[in-house]
């Protein structure tokens, strides 16, 4: 149920996307409740999987995959019409790659993102990436952030001259608590991946000790088999 929910929440996103680009004032303003409503899925989803006990590898993998799916198509989105400029999703692009390979290494050594199984390794860098009051923040300010920037596209269009929006864009504070949380959605999403990065280098130097441990025991076998073989003894 909890994965199904994930794909309906990046259904629904294409779906708020299209509807954006018909220019048409008050469907992109409901629009904006839509993407409000596919981000409080993402909380759903895991109360779900929590609540039915059903909190699976795959369930994690899949959540982190719709999630990204869901902040990267909007960036992408709001920077070709030209809302927000190129470098936002270029940050947000280049960190998602960055730390999901990461994450795909200790995903190998059996560490979830999340979870009992988190692959954070101290409880500084869980509070920064995994914790409940991160994740939390971080969710709601990403959900604003996206709303108030499919309303200023809203506000900007020729109809909206009048209406509710552009009485609310007209307060220069509403402006600026808009652009606060887009701009502490891109900065949030850098420092929460930095830890991830961090803790990814111990299971990568764990990884390659124990390669390095295994070419030492082969060496000495392999040199005490060839002298054998000097000295025609059976190996």
């Amino acid at each position: 149920m909890a994965n199904l929910i994930t794909v309906v929440r990046v259904l629904l996103l294409f779906g708020a996307i299209g509807l954006i680009y018909t220019k048409s004032y008050w469907v992109v303003v409901i629009t904006g409740l839509l993407i409000a409503v596919i981000f409080a899925g993402d909380g759903l989803d895991g109360w779900v999987a929590r609540r039915r006990n059903a909190s699976s590898r795959l369930g994690a993998v899949l959540d982190i995959a719709g999630d990204r799916v869901v902040e990267n198509a909007l960036w992408v989105t709001f920077a070709v019409l030209g809302v927000i400029g190129i470098w936002a999703p270029l940050i947000v692009l280049t960190r998602s790659f960055v730390v999901d390979v990461m994450r795909s290494v200790a995903l190998a050594e059996g560490k979830t993102p999340f979870g009992d199984s988190t692959m954070m390794r101290s409880r500084f860098t869980w509070f920064l990436t995994a914790s409940r009051v991160s994740r939390v923040s971080y969710g709601w300010s990403k959900a604003l952030g996206f709303v108030f920037l499919t309303w200023l596209v809203a506000w900007r269009l020729p109809d909206a001259d009048g209406r509710v929006l552009d009485m609310m864009f007209d307060y220069q504070a509403f402006r600026a608590l808009g652009w606060f949380l887009v701009y502490s959605s891109v900065a949030m999403c850098v420092i929460r991946g930095l830890p991830v990065i961090y803790d990814a280098l111990h299971y990568i130097r764990e990884e390659q000790a124990a390669e390095s441990g295994a070419r030492t025991r082969r060496e000495p076998a392999a040199a005490s088999i060839a002298d054998r073989s000097e000295r025609g003894e059976p190996a």
